[in-house]
Protein backbone atom coordinates (compact mmCIF):
# COMPACT_ATOMS: atom_id res chain seq x y z
CA UNK A 1 0.00 0.00 0.00
CA UNK A 2 1.27 3.43 -0.90
CA UNK A 3 1.08 6.35 1.46
CA UNK A 4 1.46 10.17 1.52
CA UNK A 5 0.09 12.77 -0.86
CA UNK A 6 3.42 14.38 -1.78
CA UNK A 7 3.68 16.01 -5.21
CA UNK A 8 4.55 13.40 -7.81
CA UNK A 9 2.92 10.54 -5.91
CA UNK A 10 1.51 8.02 -8.38
CA UNK A 11 -2.00 6.62 -8.12
CA UNK A 12 -3.45 4.06 -10.51
CA UNK A 13 -6.74 4.78 -12.24
CA UNK A 14 -8.97 1.99 -13.53
CA UNK A 15 -11.67 3.02 -15.99
CA UNK A 16 -14.76 0.88 -15.45
CA UNK A 17 -16.93 2.58 -18.08
CA UNK A 18 -16.90 -0.31 -20.58
CA UNK A 19 -18.24 -2.66 -17.90
CA UNK A 20 -19.84 -0.99 -14.90
CA UNK A 21 -20.76 2.06 -16.92
CA UNK A 22 -22.35 0.45 -19.96
CA UNK A 23 -24.14 -2.30 -18.02
CA UNK A 24 -26.26 0.36 -16.35
CA UNK A 25 -27.30 2.06 -19.58
CA UNK A 26 -30.43 1.13 -21.54
CA UNK A 27 -28.67 1.39 -24.88
CA UNK A 28 -26.99 -1.86 -25.96
CA UNK A 29 -23.59 -1.08 -27.41
CA UNK A 30 -22.35 -3.32 -30.22
CA UNK A 31 -19.14 -5.32 -29.86
CA UNK A 32 -17.44 -2.92 -32.27
CA UNK A 33 -18.52 0.14 -30.29
CA UNK A 34 -17.35 -1.37 -27.02
CA UNK A 35 -13.99 -2.29 -28.54
CA UNK A 36 -13.57 1.22 -29.91
CA UNK A 37 -14.36 2.76 -26.51
CA UNK A 38 -11.75 0.58 -24.84
CA UNK A 39 -9.14 1.27 -27.51
CA UNK A 40 -9.78 5.01 -27.26
CA UNK A 41 -9.25 4.81 -23.49
CA UNK A 42 -5.99 2.94 -24.05
CA UNK A 43 -4.96 5.64 -26.52
CA UNK A 44 -5.57 8.27 -23.83
CA UNK A 45 -3.14 6.54 -21.50
CA UNK A 46 -5.40 4.33 -19.39
CA UNK A 47 -3.37 1.31 -18.35
CA UNK A 48 -6.06 -0.50 -16.43
CA UNK A 49 -9.58 -0.99 -17.76
CA UNK A 50 -12.51 -3.06 -16.52
CA UNK A 51 -13.66 -4.14 -19.96
CA UNK A 52 -16.25 -6.90 -19.65
CA UNK A 53 -18.31 -9.10 -17.38
CA UNK A 54 -18.45 -12.87 -17.83
CA UNK A 55 -22.05 -13.21 -16.68
CA UNK A 56 -25.18 -14.69 -18.21
CA UNK A 57 -26.27 -12.27 -20.98
CA UNK A 58 -29.90 -12.99 -20.11
CA UNK A 59 -29.24 -11.32 -16.75
CA UNK A 60 -27.08 -8.48 -18.07
CA UNK A 61 -27.61 -8.19 -21.85
CA UNK A 62 -25.30 -5.17 -22.05
CA UNK A 63 -22.37 -7.51 -21.31
CA UNK A 64 -23.05 -10.13 -23.99
CA UNK A 65 -20.19 -11.33 -26.22
CA UNK A 66 -17.44 -10.63 -23.70
CA UNK A 67 -15.00 -12.90 -25.53
CA UNK A 68 -15.48 -11.03 -28.80
CA UNK A 69 -14.81 -7.72 -27.06
CA UNK A 70 -11.60 -9.01 -25.49
CA UNK A 71 -10.45 -10.37 -28.83
CA UNK A 72 -10.87 -6.96 -30.47
CA UNK A 73 -8.91 -4.93 -27.90
CA UNK A 74 -5.50 -3.53 -28.79
CA UNK A 75 -3.30 -5.49 -26.39
CA UNK A 76 -0.02 -4.21 -27.85
CA UNK A 77 0.41 -1.59 -25.12
CA UNK A 78 1.13 -2.15 -21.45
CA UNK A 79 -2.49 -2.28 -20.32
CA UNK A 80 -4.24 -4.53 -17.81
CA UNK A 81 -7.64 -5.70 -19.04
CA UNK A 82 -9.97 -6.80 -16.25
CA UNK A 83 -13.15 -8.84 -16.43
CA UNK A 84 -15.79 -9.55 -13.79
CA UNK A 85 -16.45 -13.20 -12.90
CA UNK A 86 -18.90 -14.22 -10.19
CA UNK A 87 -18.66 -18.01 -10.39
CA UNK A 88 -16.54 -20.90 -11.67
CA UNK A 89 -18.06 -20.73 -15.16
CA UNK A 90 -17.31 -17.02 -15.39
CA UNK A 91 -13.74 -17.65 -14.24
CA UNK A 92 -13.36 -20.38 -16.86
CA UNK A 93 -14.48 -17.98 -19.59
CA UNK A 94 -12.22 -15.21 -18.30
CA UNK A 95 -9.18 -17.49 -18.31
CA UNK A 96 -9.94 -18.72 -21.83
CA UNK A 97 -10.30 -15.11 -23.01
CA UNK A 98 -6.87 -14.33 -21.52
CA UNK A 99 -7.81 -11.33 -19.42
CA UNK A 100 -5.09 -9.85 -17.21
CA UNK A 101 -7.25 -9.54 -14.11
CA UNK A 102 -10.38 -11.17 -12.74
CA UNK A 103 -12.60 -9.20 -10.39
CA UNK A 104 -14.98 -10.94 -8.00
CA UNK A 105 -17.77 -9.11 -6.16
CA UNK A 106 -19.39 -9.79 -2.81
CA UNK A 107 -21.81 -7.29 -1.28
CA UNK A 108 -21.53 -6.30 2.37
CA UNK A 109 -25.27 -6.63 3.12
CA UNK A 110 -27.31 -9.81 2.96
CA UNK A 111 -30.32 -8.30 1.20
CA UNK A 112 -28.29 -6.56 -1.47
CA UNK A 113 -26.06 -9.60 -2.00
CA UNK A 114 -29.15 -11.72 -2.56
CA UNK A 115 -30.44 -9.26 -5.16
CA UNK A 116 -27.05 -8.85 -6.84
CA UNK A 117 -25.65 -12.40 -6.58
CA UNK A 118 -28.72 -14.50 -5.80
CA UNK A 119 -27.00 -15.96 -2.74
CA UNK A 120 -26.06 -15.24 0.87
CA UNK A 121 -22.75 -13.57 1.70
CA UNK A 122 -21.46 -16.83 3.17
CA UNK A 123 -22.35 -18.80 0.06
CA UNK A 124 -20.82 -16.12 -2.18
CA UNK A 125 -17.55 -16.25 -0.23
CA UNK A 126 -17.54 -20.04 -0.53
CA UNK A 127 -17.99 -19.57 -4.28
CA UNK A 128 -14.93 -17.33 -4.31
CA UNK A 129 -12.75 -20.39 -3.82
CA UNK A 130 -14.04 -21.88 -7.07
CA UNK A 131 -12.97 -18.68 -8.84
CA UNK A 132 -9.71 -18.05 -7.00
CA UNK A 133 -8.08 -21.44 -7.52
CA UNK A 134 -8.17 -21.62 -11.34
CA UNK A 135 -7.52 -17.90 -11.79
CA UNK A 136 -4.40 -17.93 -9.67
CA UNK A 137 -3.25 -21.19 -11.24
CA UNK A 138 -3.46 -19.46 -14.62
CA UNK A 139 -1.24 -16.63 -13.36
CA UNK A 140 -4.00 -14.04 -13.64
CA UNK A 141 -4.36 -11.24 -11.09
CA UNK A 142 -7.28 -11.72 -8.72
CA UNK A 143 -9.15 -8.82 -7.14
CA UNK A 144 -11.98 -8.82 -4.63
CA UNK A 145 -14.56 -6.04 -4.67
CA UNK A 146 -16.84 -5.44 -1.69
CA UNK A 147 -20.06 -3.81 -2.83
CA UNK A 148 -22.09 -1.48 -0.61
CA UNK A 149 -19.11 -1.04 1.71
CA UNK A 150 -20.52 2.21 3.06
CA UNK A 151 -24.28 1.73 2.91
CA UNK A 152 -27.07 -0.48 1.59
CA UNK A 153 -30.25 0.76 -0.11
CA UNK A 154 -32.25 -1.97 1.61
CA UNK A 155 -30.66 -2.32 5.07
CA UNK A 156 -29.20 1.14 5.64
CA UNK A 157 -25.88 1.49 7.47
CA UNK A 158 -23.22 -1.18 6.97
CA UNK A 159 -20.92 -1.92 9.91
CA UNK A 160 -17.25 -1.23 9.08
CA UNK A 161 -16.10 -4.31 11.00
CA UNK A 162 -18.30 -6.47 8.77
CA UNK A 163 -16.61 -5.03 5.68
CA UNK A 164 -13.20 -5.61 7.26
CA UNK A 165 -14.12 -9.22 8.03
CA UNK A 166 -15.12 -9.84 4.40
CA UNK A 167 -11.94 -8.17 3.18
CA UNK A 168 -9.83 -10.37 5.41
CA UNK A 169 -11.53 -13.52 4.15
CA UNK A 170 -11.03 -12.50 0.51
CA UNK A 171 -7.35 -11.77 1.13
CA UNK A 172 -6.85 -15.07 2.95
CA UNK A 173 -8.38 -16.90 0.01
CA UNK A 174 -6.16 -15.31 -2.59
CA UNK A 175 -7.34 -11.80 -3.48
CA UNK A 176 -4.30 -9.65 -4.27
CA UNK A 177 -6.33 -6.45 -4.13
CA UNK A 178 -9.44 -5.29 -2.29
CA UNK A 179 -11.72 -2.67 -3.82
CA UNK A 180 -14.17 -0.93 -1.50
CA UNK A 181 -17.24 0.09 -3.46
CA UNK A 182 -19.60 2.90 -2.52
CA UNK A 183 -22.22 1.30 -4.74
CA UNK A 184 -25.05 3.68 -3.90
CA UNK A 185 -23.00 6.84 -3.46
CA UNK A 186 -23.85 7.32 0.20
CA UNK A 187 -20.37 7.60 1.72
CA UNK A 188 -18.82 10.73 3.20
CA UNK A 189 -15.08 11.26 3.78
CA UNK A 190 -15.11 10.43 7.48
CA UNK A 191 -16.36 6.93 6.64
CA UNK A 192 -13.34 6.32 4.41
CA UNK A 193 -11.04 7.64 7.13
CA UNK A 194 -12.59 5.19 9.60
CA UNK A 195 -12.71 2.16 7.30
CA UNK A 196 -9.34 2.35 5.54
CA UNK A 197 -7.08 1.44 8.51
CA UNK A 198 -9.48 -1.36 9.50
CA UNK A 199 -9.16 -2.85 6.02
CA UNK A 200 -5.39 -2.41 6.05
CA UNK A 201 -5.17 -4.30 9.33
CA UNK A 202 -7.47 -7.04 8.05
CA UNK A 203 -5.68 -7.75 4.75
CA UNK A 204 -2.01 -7.10 5.56
CA UNK A 205 0.67 -5.04 3.88
CA UNK A 206 0.97 -7.13 0.71
CA UNK A 207 -2.66 -6.61 -0.34
CA UNK A 208 -3.46 -3.47 -2.30
CA UNK A 209 -6.49 -1.38 -1.38
CA UNK A 210 -8.56 0.83 -3.65
CA UNK A 211 -11.96 2.46 -3.92
CA UNK A 212 -14.85 2.38 -6.39
CA UNK A 213 -16.76 5.60 -5.74
CA UNK A 214 -20.07 6.97 -6.97
CA UNK A 215 -21.15 10.60 -7.03
CA UNK A 216 -24.85 9.93 -6.52
CA UNK A 217 -25.07 12.44 -3.67
CA UNK A 218 -22.21 14.69 -4.82
CA UNK A 219 -19.71 13.24 -2.33
CA UNK A 220 -17.75 11.07 -4.77
CA UNK A 221 -14.92 13.51 -5.48
CA UNK A 222 -14.52 14.53 -1.85
CA UNK A 223 -14.23 10.83 -1.07
CA UNK A 224 -11.70 10.33 -3.88
CA UNK A 225 -9.52 13.14 -2.51
CA UNK A 226 -9.57 11.56 0.94
CA UNK A 227 -8.87 8.10 -0.54
CA UNK A 228 -5.79 9.45 -2.32
CA UNK A 229 -4.51 11.15 0.84
CA UNK A 230 -5.02 7.94 2.82
CA UNK A 231 -2.72 6.08 0.44
CA UNK A 232 -5.17 4.20 -1.77
CA UNK A 233 -3.36 2.18 -4.43
CA UNK A 234 -6.03 2.61 -7.07
CA UNK A 235 -9.29 4.37 -7.80
CA UNK A 236 -12.06 3.26 -10.16
CA UNK A 237 -13.87 5.78 -12.33
CA UNK A 238 -15.98 5.79 -15.48
CA UNK A 239 -15.38 7.91 -18.57
CA UNK A 240 -17.91 10.74 -18.71
CA UNK A 241 -19.47 9.50 -15.45
CA UNK A 242 -21.24 6.63 -17.22
CA UNK A 243 -23.36 4.25 -15.24
CA UNK A 244 -24.30 3.30 -11.71
CA UNK A 245 -25.72 0.00 -10.46
CA UNK A 246 -28.71 -1.71 -12.11
CA UNK A 247 -29.53 -3.67 -8.95
CA UNK A 248 -29.75 -0.71 -6.54
CA UNK A 249 -32.54 1.88 -6.63
CA UNK A 250 -31.35 5.31 -7.90
CA UNK A 251 -27.68 4.34 -7.69
CA UNK A 252 -26.54 6.48 -10.59
CA UNK A 253 -23.30 8.30 -10.75
CA UNK A 254 -19.87 6.69 -11.18
CA UNK A 255 -17.32 9.46 -10.77
CA UNK A 256 -16.09 10.67 -14.16
CA UNK A 257 -12.56 9.51 -14.99
CA UNK A 258 -11.53 12.78 -16.60
CA UNK A 259 -12.85 14.82 -13.67
CA UNK A 260 -11.00 12.57 -11.21
CA UNK A 261 -7.75 12.80 -13.17
CA UNK A 262 -8.05 16.60 -13.36
CA UNK A 263 -8.52 16.84 -9.60
CA UNK A 264 -5.64 14.47 -8.85
CA UNK A 265 -3.32 16.22 -11.31
CA UNK A 266 -3.98 19.60 -9.71
CA UNK A 267 -3.43 18.04 -6.27
CA UNK A 268 0.03 16.91 -7.39
CA UNK A 269 -0.60 13.24 -8.18
CA UNK A 270 0.66 11.45 -11.27
CA UNK A 271 -1.80 9.25 -13.20
CA UNK A 272 0.03 8.79 -16.50
CA UNK A 273 -3.12 9.78 -18.40
CA UNK A 274 -3.32 12.31 -21.24
CA UNK A 275 -6.17 14.50 -19.98
CA UNK A 276 -6.81 16.25 -23.28
CA UNK A 277 -7.12 12.89 -25.03
CA UNK A 278 -9.34 11.51 -22.27
CA UNK A 279 -11.68 14.50 -22.52
CA UNK A 280 -12.06 13.76 -26.23
CA UNK A 281 -12.97 10.16 -25.38
CA UNK A 282 -15.61 11.45 -22.96
CA UNK A 283 -17.06 13.73 -25.62
CA UNK A 284 -17.08 10.90 -28.15
CA UNK A 285 -18.87 8.65 -25.64
CA UNK A 286 -21.45 11.34 -24.87
CA UNK A 287 -22.38 11.39 -28.55
CA UNK A 288 -24.10 8.01 -28.17
CA UNK A 289 -26.65 9.38 -25.69
CA UNK A 290 -29.60 11.73 -25.96
CA UNK A 291 -28.75 13.49 -22.69
CA UNK A 292 -25.41 14.96 -21.53
CA UNK A 293 -23.20 12.73 -19.41
CA UNK A 294 -22.43 13.87 -15.84
CA UNK A 295 -18.76 14.68 -16.47
CA UNK A 296 -17.97 18.37 -15.93
CA UNK A 297 -14.39 18.86 -17.08
CA UNK A 298 -15.27 18.03 -20.69
CA UNK A 299 -17.73 20.94 -20.55
CA UNK A 300 -15.67 23.46 -18.57
CA UNK A 301 -12.18 22.59 -19.80
CA UNK A 302 -8.92 22.15 -17.91
CA UNK A 303 -7.62 24.79 -15.52
CA UNK A 304 -5.32 26.72 -15.69
CA UNK A 305 -5.18 25.87 -19.40
CA UNK A 306 -8.46 27.64 -20.23
CA UNK A 307 -7.29 30.76 -18.42
CA UNK A 308 -3.93 30.69 -20.18
CA UNK A 309 -5.62 30.44 -23.56
CA UNK A 310 -7.97 33.30 -22.71
CA UNK A 311 -5.03 35.46 -21.59
CA UNK A 312 -3.16 34.66 -24.79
Amino acid sequence: MTASSDAGQTIEICDVGPRDGLQSEDRLWSVGERVELINRLIGAGLRRIEAVSFVNPKRVPQMADAEAVIEGIDRSRNVRIAGLALNARGAERAIAAEVDEVRFVVVASETFNQKNQGASISRTLDGFDAVAEPVRAAGIRLSGVIGASFGCPFEGAVAPDKVAEIAGRLAERGAEEIGLADTIGSAVPTQLTELYPMIADAVGEETKIGFHLHNTRNTGFANAAIAASLGADFLDASVGGLGGCPFAPAATGNIATEDLCFMLRNMGYETGIDLDALIEVARWTEGFFDEPLPGQVMKAGLFPEVANRAAG
